[in-house]
């Protein structure tokens, strides 16, 4: 089971997960080991609720199809393991980031005392103002 989060998880049979040779540079394994992990995880096939579907559908990332599958493929680590458990932490955060809701912004307004300040302010400075125009006259 990947946790997604405290009430939420995904079973690991939903998730495909292939072996494939790494790319770039390397030593004596090139071209003879498949240490690299092309993770598949077909969102609307999945067990995941869905508002959390129709948010990772609508979000605007690469690793996102338009057929709703998460392609992720890991080749950082030098061992198939290390790369498994990388692709399946991206996964978990990608899926974690469409479940924090954001919080409504609630529009403030300035309290009556700084209302009644600034109002005074003005005042005083319209005051001063009106006494420098009389004395240049």
């Amino acid at each position: 089971m990947l946790q997604i989060t405290k009430h939420k998880s995904i079973a690991i049979d939903e998730i495909s997960i292939t072996a494939i040779r790494s790319q770039g540079a390397g030593g004596q394994n090139v071209n003879k080991v498949s240490t690299a992990i092309h993770l598949r995880f077909d969102i609307n096939a999945s067990s995941l609720s869905p508002i959390y579907k129709e948010r990772l559908l609508n979000l605007s990332d690469r690793r996102i199809t338009k057929d709703g599958i998460i392609i992720i493929k890991a080749q950082q680590h030098r061992t198939q393991e290390q790369n498994k458990d990388e692709a399946l932490k991206r996964l978990q955060l990608l899926i974690q980031s469409v479940t924090i809701t954001p919080t409504k912004r609630k529009p403030t307004k300035p309290s009556r005392s700084a209302q009644t300040r600034r109002v005074d302010d003005k005042t005083k400075r319209g005051a001063i103002k009106a006494l420098r125009g009389n004395i240049t006259e």
